[in-house]
């Protein structure tokens, strides 16, 4: 039982605490004798691919009657008589390494596809990115390093204070990078742990320079929203009125569209940016010296994948900005598109009170009207109760004075009832 548990018997566990744990122990390297070679391919992979890539090597595995992966195990080592071969899952892609011990002192002997056919049983997992030839010698001239290698393209340092040199051009050779490491004094663990940084700097070189051609793919795009922005700020500025919202309508959609276009290419971007921070590291991790007067292998990935890397920071960065200024814009012509339908509701309230103010006076009028109208009506049935009372005697008067008298009368009363009417109608 281990101290925790005898400290705390109901301990429970966080789930993920065995995967942090171990995830500094994920891919560890193992020591590499000299001489070594090592054949090193990597493949793009999604989740699919990758659930497909460890089903098949576990197939390949149980054909050679050998135990594979564990289920979700991102390191896997597998022993094929004096090989090795490992196994790596990442985030998205996946890289097999062939490890051969001993063999051939002449760099790159025999041919790297010919020690690739121990992949022969093997699926490729997924689209094919790195190939790397990485070949560790004894110590020879460093005069090699111009025999092998493009001298143009060519850059060589001493790493881990001057037990080894490395040297690379960087240029495929029948479709494989070649990384030569010069042993002068390294110890078999020290070695595999060079080996595993010079082929993580190449694979993430590449996995870092995938950006590039996103950028070169959306630059124009960027260029004809920033263009499409242009010209929607300058009428912007010279227009005014119903062109608003046809101003706005474009702009909806050019946002919209930016917006999509810096979605889909934030992934790409970010991981450039992060494989190349990694590069830099193991770059770091090696200890360069400058051998003569070559350049060393950061300077060398400085002149040539810095100009890369910040095309694609430059290409970031712009969209950021244009979708900050279509914002910017989109709230301008709005904000002015609410001023013009608030004026609109304006002049529609005046033009409204103008009509109710109309409708008022034509219903006093009707209602001085209705007033006249409604005492003739009352005086006629007067008139026929008054021709009644004078015929029978109860009234002396003329039925036709008793009728005049009696209008005023009607005139007022029915003028005091109509205001009390409206006025509790108003209340």
């Amino acid at each position: 039982m281990s101290v925790a548990n005898s400290l705390f018997p109901t301990l429970q566990a966080h789930p993920e605490r065995a995967s942090v744990l171990g995830e500094v122990h994920a891919r560890p390297f193992h020591p590499l004798p000299t001489p070594s070679r090592l054949i090193h391919f990597a493949f793009m992979t999604d989740a699919a691919e990758a659930a497909q890539a460890r089903a098949d090597l576990i197939e390949f595995c149980r054909a050679r009657g050998l135990h594979g992966p564990d289920p979700g195990s991102k390191h896997f080592r597998l022993s094929l008589g004096g090989q090795s071969l490992r196994f790596e899952q990442h985030s998205e892609f996946a890289t097999y390494t062939l490890e051969v011990p001993g063999g051939e002192e002449t760099p790159f002997l025999p041919a790297a596809g010919d020690l690739a056919s121990a992949f022969a049983g093997l699926k490729q997992p997924g689209r094919h990115l790195v190939s790397v030839d990485l070949h560790l010698v004894r110590a020879v001239e460093e005069t090699v390093l111009d025999e092998l290698f493009d001298p143009s393209s060519l850059a060589a340092s001493t790493v881990l204070g001057g037990r080894a040199v490395v040297g690379c051009d960087f240029l495929p050779v029948n479709g494989f990078v070649r990384i030569l490491v010069i042993d002068r004094g390294l110890d078999p663990a020290s070695a595999g742990a060079l080996a595993l940084r010079l082929l993580e700097i190449e694979t993430y070189r590449l996995l870092a320079l995938l950006g590039l051609p996103e950028a070169q793919r959306r630059a124009p795009d960027v260029a004809e929203a920033e263009t499409a922005l242009a010209s929607i700020s300058s009428s912007l500025v010279a227009g005014g009125g119903s062109d608003d919202h046809m101003l706005l309508d474009r702009l909806t959609a050019l946002a919209a569209k930016v917006e999509a276009e810096a979605t889909a290419a934030a992934f790409r971007f970010g991981a450039s940016r992060a494989y190349e921070g990694i590069v830099q590291q193991r770059l770091v991790a090696i200890g360069e010296a400058p051998v003569g007067m070559r350049p060393t292998l950061a300077a060398f990935l400085s002149r040539r994948l810095q100009p890369a890397m910040r095309t694609c920071h430059m290409l970031q960065e712009r969209m950021g900005d244009l979708s900050v200024k279509l914002a910017r814009a989109s709230n301008l012509l709005r904000t002015r598109v609410d001023v013009e339908i608030e004026r609109q509701n304006r002049d529609l309230l005046r033009s409204m009170n103008e009509r109710t103010r109309m409708q008022l006076r034509l219903q006093q009028t009707v209602e001085g009207l209705s007033v006249a109208a409604i005492a003739y009506y009352v005086v006629s049935l007067l008139s026929y109760v008054f021709k009644a009372a004078h015929e029978t005697g109860l009234m002396k008067m003329e039925p036709g004075v008793a009728a005049a008298l009696s209008v005023p009368v009607a005139l007022i009363a029915i003028a005091v009832i109509v205001r009390r009417i409206r006025r509790r109608n108003h209340d």
